[in-house]
């Protein structure tokens, strides 16, 4: 009777085993995922193609980073990050980390934290290409300006430049790109690196120009949660490697060889502490 009932028991505490297995003892590797904030507008540094493809420099450093913190691009959730929202987005936890032409400056290290920096792209001007009224900052007082809601470049342009100038925001650079062409609009301002990008695409050949001004530094930082000195140290060390493997150097040709664009090198990491 007692053999009986211990052969039940072993039974019984096998079939439960196999049960858990079955349910899902293993699969939290396939579940792993980690979701990173981009940019879906920008050519040449973060844009969802119409056939749901990501291109650019920034999605190239964002699934350099992520493998580094061992997840591969399948396992990347891309989520659009627009200038006025990225802030939220990291403080909510919607996202684990941002990397979507993000200027590190004082006014946002208030409300998140950076990795990097880990490209430096400075500010600029498009005008259309056969607009020879606009060749410096100061041309944009009375002029219609565009940018995006939420950027850095715009309120420089208005604080410091050209007090005067009319300033359009709208949500995203593509609208502005149409204000442009559609003369409903006398110049976009933004980095440089995104300029180029939207110049080069070939709907765009021969319609703007860059000014090539330089009326900023714009060092780009991959924004995380406030305090989370353990992830920025992370995505550092991965930074690093990036620039050591020659991986960087890499990214640059990909995205920006085609135009004329001039980039500066890779920038020291300076977001330690």
């Amino acid at each position: 009777m007692k053999l009986r009932k211990a052969s039940l028991a072993i039974a019984t505490g096998l079939a439960l085993s196999l049960t858990l297995t079955a349910c899902g003892g293993d699969s939290g590797s396939d579940d792993k995922k980690i979701t990173i904030g981009i940019k879906f507008d920008q050519p040449g540094i973060g844009l969802k193609t119409t056939d749901g493809k990501y291109t650019g420099f920034d999605i190239d450093v964002a699934t350099y980073v992520a493998k580094e913190l061992g997840y591969d691009a399948k396992d990347i959730e891309w989520k659009q990050a627009p200038s006025a929202d990225r802030e939220t987005l990291i403080r909510n936890g919607d996202v684990d980390f941002v990397v979507a032409s993000y200027t590190i400056n004082d006014k946002r290290k208030a409300e998140v934290d950076f990795a990097g920096p880990y490209f430096l792209a400075h500010q600029d001007l498009m005008v259309r290409a056969d607009d020879n009224s606009i060749t410096k900052a100061t041309d944009l007082n009375s002029k219609k300006l565009c940018s995006v809601t939420g950027s850095t470049p715009a309120q420089n342009v208005k604080d410091n430049l050209a007090p005067d100038a009319d300033l359009k925001t709208y949500g995203g650079y593509s609208e502005c790109l149409t204000g442009l062409e559609n003369k409903a609009v006398d110049a976009l301002t933004t980095d440089d690196a995104v300029l180029a990008g939207y110049a080069t695409q070939k709907e765009h050949t021969g319609k703007f120009k860059l000014l090539g001004l330089k009326l900023s530094n714009e060092p780009y930082g991959i924004g995380l949660k406030k305090g989370d000195k353990e992830l920025r140290d992370k995505i550092n060390k991965a930074l690093e490697k990036m620039k050591k493997d020659n991986s960087w150097d890499e990214f640059v040709k990909k995205n920006f060889g085609s135009s004329n664009y001039k980039n500066e090198p890779a920038p020291e990491i300076t977001e330690t502490s």
